[in-house]
């Protein structure tokens, strides 16, 4: 089901607020304060804002943005119905400048707006991948220059790496690492690779090792032109770098080194619920905005990266 943009969550900022607080708070206002529920009164008035509560037992008020992503945001909740939608449903991202535009906002607060969207769908306490002897495919790929290096013909040492863990059929794991080194992705592969899991990857020496955190490792050796040898190939994870790729080129084509992280995040959530998956663009979206509850983020985190 795809989300119908003449919603009233997306114009009325009273049904904006219960939207968001039906995904919050499914059995009614929780407060974020002393974490006390049932017991939180709806403060009216003109002289209070849409969406206030006061909590009996702490006494303090509280509206659905406290406590999330969104806390101390001026921005109408209408319009931030709209941009997690937007966000969540666009395959390859929206921009900034797109954002800005739509929702009517400057371009400052657009650019903020969606890092804090991309930190609400940052994963939290995972399980490893692969669990049940399910199969994950592992590759490195390069994208972009890294800040301070200078572009070389050949080889990608100029070039900012990334790492990516999927499960066929289930999720995938990217990570901003410094360098394509044994040192730099073991780690990785210790903690976010289940030890019975049927681990698939291409003929690099990296991968020699891996029976240390797989029950099994089959490979493919593309240097011979070899990409698919019976169940052995990572045209998985291959297919997820071309969309990240898509999106960072022709989307958002200019990132900072520092937050290249929150990218992978945004474009690890949208592939990890995918319609095939079955999760469509209204499901991707609530859970985005409920990943939104219990973080932060403040405008001098982000703001050193390069605006895109």
């Amino acid at each position: 089901m795809t989300a119908n943009l003449t919603n009233p969550i997306f114009q009325n900022e009273e049904k904006a607020i219960a939207h968001f607080e039906a995904i919050r708070w499914p059995d009614g206002p929780v407060c974020p304060h002393c974490g006390v529920a049932g017991e939180a009164t709806s403060v009216q008035g003109k002289s209070h804002r849409l969406g206030m509560w006061q909590c009996n037992a702490c006494r303090e008020p509280f509206t659905v943005k406290v406590g999330t992503v969104m806390e101390s945001s001026h921005i109408p909740m209408h319009k931030w119905a709209l941009a997690f939608h937007l966000v969540a449903a666009s395959k390859k991202g929206i921009s900034a400048h797109q954002l800005h535009r739509m929702l009517g906002i400057t371009y400052k607060s657009a650019w903020f707006m969606e890092h804090r969207i991309r930190e609400a769908m940052r994963r939290v306490d995972a399980e490893p991948l692969g669990g049940k002897g399910k199969s994950v495919e592992i590759d490195e790929t390069f994208i972009g220059t890294e800040a301070g290096k200078v572009k070389k013909r050949g080889g990608g040492q100029h070039k900012r790496k990334v790492m990516s863990l999927v499960e066929r059929g289930g999720d995938v794991r990217s990570f901003h690492v410094r360098e394509i080194t044994t040192s730099e992705l073991h780690p990785i592969l210790r903690t976010q690779l289940a030890k019975d899991a049927r681990a698939f990857t291409d003929e690099s020496r990296l991968y020699t090792y891996m029976a240390a955190y797989a029950a099994e490792h089959q490979k493919v050796n593309h240097s011979i032109g070899e990409y698919v040898r019976g169940e052995a190939h990572t045209n998985t994870v291959e297919g997820f770098f071309s969309i990240f790729k898509r999106g960072m080129k022709g989307v958002y084509q200019h990132c900072g080194d520092a937050h290249l992280h929150r990218y992978l995040d945004e474009f690890d959530f949208r592939y990890s619920n995918r319609i095939a998956v079955g999760v469509d663009d209204v499901l991707r979206t609530m859970r985005a905005i409920k990943g939104a509850e219990g973080k932060r983020l403040t405008y001098k985190q982000p703001r050193s990266a390069q605006q895109a």
